[in-house]
């Protein structure tokens, strides 16, 4: 029974040298720098630090040309992506410029008065009143269409908000509905004028709020208190838009 039983037990694996486990190695580490062109490059990474560290049977002329590879290839992406972040900065440094120019264009042309806030545009623009009146006149037509070319080409997406003020004569409900009326005319003006988007711009009344009076006190009729009868225009980009050089906010008028 002997020799039968012999013949039914599990082939043993011969036992392998140093030598023979050194040969086996080396064969694996081949094969994994060969499939190293199929994965990425982190994996490419580790796979040949792994392949150098297991095997020293690894060829040299393999691993420095695998190697070489891969640092152009790391060049050749970091060079690319330079190239388009040093495009980019320059594209957004330029319209930054341009837009530094258009408002002081407004500011010297129209005598607008520009605040620059963290997240927003507060323009004192010419558009002023005839006592007891919401009509526009022609320098403050003109005015307003340098504003909405602003605000098209640099802020389309922003909200643009026109505040309306009165003087301090008459009761503050009258000149609540007053600075609407006013505020609701440059609005139309800018949207249907200007090129403005309807949905961005939108109109509200101070009417003869104490705080924002330009002259404390002066009233009509007449040409007295003209500075208090105007409309303000606040641009609010949100942070999102073009942010020329921010100062602090002064006192509101």
């Amino acid at each position: 029974m002997a020799p039968l039983l012999q013949s039914l037990e599990t082939p043993r694996r011969p036992r392998l040298t140093a030598d023979d486990l050194e040969l086996e190695g080396g064969m694996i580490m081949r094969k994994a720098l060969i499939t190293r062109r199929s994965i990425t490059r982190g994996a490419t990474v580790v796979a040949a630090i792994t392949a150098t560290s297991a095997c020293a049977h690894v060829g040299q002329e393999d691993f420095d040309a695998g190697m070489a590879e891969l640092r152009a290839e790391i060049i050749r992406g970091d060079e690319d992506v330079s190239r388009r972040l040093g495009g980019r900065i320059d594209s957004v440094e330029g319209r930054l410029a341009q837009l530094e120019q258009e408002l002081a264009a407004l500011e010297s042309e129209f005598d607008v008065t520009v605040e620059k806030m963290e997240t927003a545009l507060r323009l004192h623009v010419p558009v002023y009143f005839d006592f007891d009146a919401a009509a526009l006149g022609p320098e403050a037509r003109v005015a307003l269409g340098r504003f909405g070319g602003v605000v098209r080409e640099y802020y389309p997406e922003s909200l643009v908000t026109v505040e309306g003020f009165t003087d301090p004569s008459g009761s503050a409900e009258y000149n609540r509905r007053l600075g609407q009326r006013r505020a609701d005319a440059v609005r139309d003006h800018l949207v249907g004028e200007a090129g403005l988007f309807d949905g961005l711009v939108r109109a509200v009344s101070y009417g003869e709020d104490t705080r924002r009076l330009v002259i404390p006190g002066e009233t009509g009729p007449g040409q007295a208190g003209w500075q208090n009868r105007r409309v303000v225009l606040v641009i609010d980009h949100g942070g999102d838009g073009p942010r020329p050089t921010v100062t602090q906010d002064p006192a509101s008028s």
